[in-house]
């Protein structure tokens, strides 16, 4: 199976949404990004970027859906907001459709994604969040399958020459 890993430690929440950015014009239909990380590490704030990359609207406002398990955000592609923290059951998932939207025709991004780690697809993209500072986060991102293989060797090519830019 194809794999890769890419990592870096933003500076700041932008520098962090800035990564969701990149992440989210890259990705299609059907595609599943797994994250997880501490509260307030900054899996939201990557989704807001995510969002942004993704064509949603400035208007549809992305926060964590905590108590609604999953958003829906309109961009050119669906983003199936899920927030996983408060899941008490694997059927709790299927009773919201969760396979009819992670195999569907948006990008899911799973929040807390190690609580229902056997929900998730082999094939994903996999970020961790960390802190490693006041405002510094290490974001760590694992590909497994093909598609995510040549995503995450495109992804770190455009976007560690974007990041010096983007820091200047």
């Amino acid at each position: 199976m194809v794999s890769g890993r890419w990592s870096v430690v933003s500076r700041s929440p932008e520098e962090t949404r800035e990564i969701g950015v990149r992440i989210g014009r890259l990705c299609k239909a059907g595609d599943v990004i797994a994250l997880d990380g501490d509260l307030g590490a900054g899996k939201t704030c990557l989704i807001q970027g995510l969002a942004e990359g993704l064509g949603v609207s400035k208007e549809s406002y992305v926060r964590s859906p905590t108590f609604t398990i999953l958003n829906v955000h309109n961009g050119r592609v669906p983003l199936y907001h899920f927030d996983l923290y408060r899941l008490s059951d694997l059927d709790e998932l299927e009773e919201i459709g969760y396979r009819e939207y992670i195999y569907g025709e948006g990008v899911s991004a799973l929040e807390w994604a190690s609580n229902v780690e056997e929900a998730i697809p082999e094939e994903c993209l996999t970020i961790g969040i960390r802190r490693v500072g006041e405002a510094e986060r290490e974001i760590e991102i694992n590909a497994t399958g093909e598609r995510y293989g040549r995503f995450i060797k495109i992804f770190g090519t455009q976007i560690t020459a974007d990041l010096q830019d983007y820091k200047r």
